[in-house]
């Protein structure tokens, strides 16, 4: 008798709808395709610094519910014409989460929030989300994490994240080498800026991989490169939002012959886990903006409706709503309070800004 030897510790499988498919249930319009590409190409633009303006990516740590997000999303759209003559305010709509250990994975992998993993209804329900967010004109960054979910969702996406625990990783790399909106790569858990640096330039590259089509076959994929990709801080052992970190950041970039463009993330380790001292680290950016620094261009937040966070509890009727149930998050209110204080602060200094980039352009 033949014993087994193969997938010994796989308990099932499930066989899910294919891109293709799930894409022509749920497809774009001409006018989502046209404000994607004009965000994109705006994203770009601010990264290559081409555009004065800062990047401000705003939004819960997690998406879990839905009316909550778009609530959100409304409150967010209401304030972005005040201040686009600066800022391009887009909003980060998270999907899925990385886990140090377990617990829960995310929209997509678990959309019950009760460890069923109904992975083919939180496609659905994403990518619902994100057509909705689309009609609102309202621009999405988010992480990509699964390397297969991209070929879901990614269409409708504006502007990428890889996260620290995965800026490292080779398959994330090649990943992003062939996403089609900018690609921002975290400092790692450490605060080692060499492996973003080295993601960065790897991800400018041709790349050929093993992947998915969007019929679901296993294909090579063969990329050009994504020439958009560009390094955020979140600090490490120790913050590094503060000049003196700005500065060797820049350094290493510039000696990696890199454009020094540098988003700097608010919270994780920079408001050392606490959500209440975001404000504080995006106000110290702005000091060095208007103090002459011209390499930082985009601020990261987890903002949501309410402070704080909570446990998924056991009766998911007592979730409270618009709380985070990941990491802690600032409240609406503060989110518009600091960024009517941001843009009061640095809406001269982007003026020079602008100044600087016509008179480069002549």
């Amino acid at each position: 008798m033949d014993l087994p030897i193969n997938n010994l510790n796989v308990a099932s499988e499930q066989v899910l709808s294919t891109p293709s498919k799930v894409k022509m249930a749920l497809p774009m319009s001409p006018q989502h395709r046209q404000f994607i590409q004009q965000s994109r190409n705006t994203i770009a633009n601010i990264i290559h610094k081409n555009d004065p303006r800062m990047l401000v990516i705003s939004g819960p740590c997690s998406i879990h519910d839905i009316e909550a997000a778009k609530d959100y999303a409304l409150k967010l759209k209401s304030i972005q014409q005040q201040y686009q003559d600066s800022f391009l305010i887009v909003m980060r709509v998270y999907f899925e989460k990385p886990r140090t250990t377990v617990g829960w994975k995310g929209l997509i992998n678990d959309p019950n929030l009760d460890g069923s993993c109904d992975i083919e209804t939180g496609l659905y329900q994403a990518r619902e989300l994100l057509l909705w967010l689309a009609d609102q004109e309202i621009a999405v960054a988010t992480e990509a994490l699964d390397p297969i979910s991209p070929q879901y969702l990614m269409d409708l996406v504006s502007w990428v994240a890889v996260g620290a625990r995965t800026t490292e990783s080779q398959t994330h790399r090649e990943m992003a080498s062939g996403l089609s909106a900018p690609v921002g790569f975290k400092n790692g858990t450490d605060g080692n800026t060499d492996v973003a640096i080295n993601a960065m330039k790897s991800a400018s590259s041709a790349h050929r991989f093993i992947g998915i089509n969007q019929s679901g076959q296993v294909s090579v994929i063969n990329t050009v490169g994504n020439k958009d990709a560009h390094i955020i801080l979140r600090g490490g052992k120790t913050a590094n939002y503060h000049s003196d970190a700005i500065a060797l950041c820049e350094a290493d970039l510039c000696k990696a012959n890199v454009t020094p463009s540098i988003i700097v993330d608010c919270s994780h380790a920079n408001s050392n886990k606490d959500y209440t001292r975001q404000p504080l680290v995006a106000l110290n950016v702005a000091d060095q903006i208007v103090a002459g620094n011209d390499s930082i261009v985009g601020l990261m937040l987890e903002s949501h409706l309410c402070a704080g966070n909570q446990s998924i509890p056991e009766d998911k009727t007592k979730l409270r709503y618009g709380i985070s149930i990941t990491d802690a998050c600032i409240d609406w209110d503060t989110t518009t309070t600091l960024l009517e204080a941001l843009h009061k602060k640095l809406k001269e200094a982007l003026n020079r800004r602008c100044n600087s980039t016509m008179e480069l352009a002549s």
